[in-house]
């Protein structure tokens, strides 16, 4: 991994199903040439494997192949690692994204509970006042589901459902994939040409 420490963005990959969309907001953000402070817990590690195949025998390893030749620098950080730079607010960073988010982690981060590098993480971008991205992957929803994302988006959290748009023509599951990256990103600020937008 890199060994720089230029301001970047958390990113977050949990267990809920979906995986292949954290994968691919990372991969985007480093070649546009960001910084990128990735957590994947312990059931997202399983679901990489169960979904994409990886091999995740060795973590580190398969995450310089998967992510190798990019412009920007990546920081791998493991879930348990609570003394991480990201778990301090003075180490500064543009803001997370948790994507796909469980609702277990969306559960935690709406009731203040840190107990690991990406709850903590998630904690510092509340308290720190910056943007924190939830995309909640789940259905249906039940009414706890529902009061946490209520909580959560009256602290000023934005909450991005995996709910993708078919006006732009989709032919393909990365078409699909790419929109929700691009909304993330849009959340951001960030210029990039995932998807035709309305009216282009």
């Amino acid at each position: 991994m890199s060994n720089s420490s230029s301001k970047g963005f958390v990113v977050g990959i949990t267990g809920a199903s979906g995986a292949i969309y954290g994968i691919r907001l990372t991969e985007t953000l480093l070649s546009l040439g960001r910084t990128v402070h990735l957590v994947i817990s312990n059931a997202g590690w399983r679901v990489l494997k169960e979904e994409l195949g990886w091999n995740v025998s060795d973590r580190e390893g398969v995450l310089n192949e998967q992510f190798r030749g990019r412009p920007g620098s990546l920081f791998y950080h493991p879930v348990a690692n609570i003394g991480a730079s990201i778990a301090s607010g003075s180490f500064r960073t543009e803001g997370m994204i948790i994507m796909p988010c469980s609702m277990g982690t969306l559960s935690a981060v709406a009731n203040g509970s840190s107990d690991n590098l990406m709850t903590r993480a998630a904690d510092v971008m509340l308290k720190e006042g910056r943007t924190l991205v939830l995309v909640p992957r789940e259905t249906p929803l039940h009414a706890i589901h529902l009061e946490n994302m209520l909580k959560l988006s009256r602290l000023g959290v934005r909450i991005i459902p995996a709910m993708p748009a078919f006006y732009f023509g989709p032919q393909t599951m990365d078409d699909l994939i790419n929109f929700m990256v691009g909304k993330v990103l849009d959340s951001f600020g960030i210029d990039h040409a995932l998807f035709r937008r309305w009216g282009e």
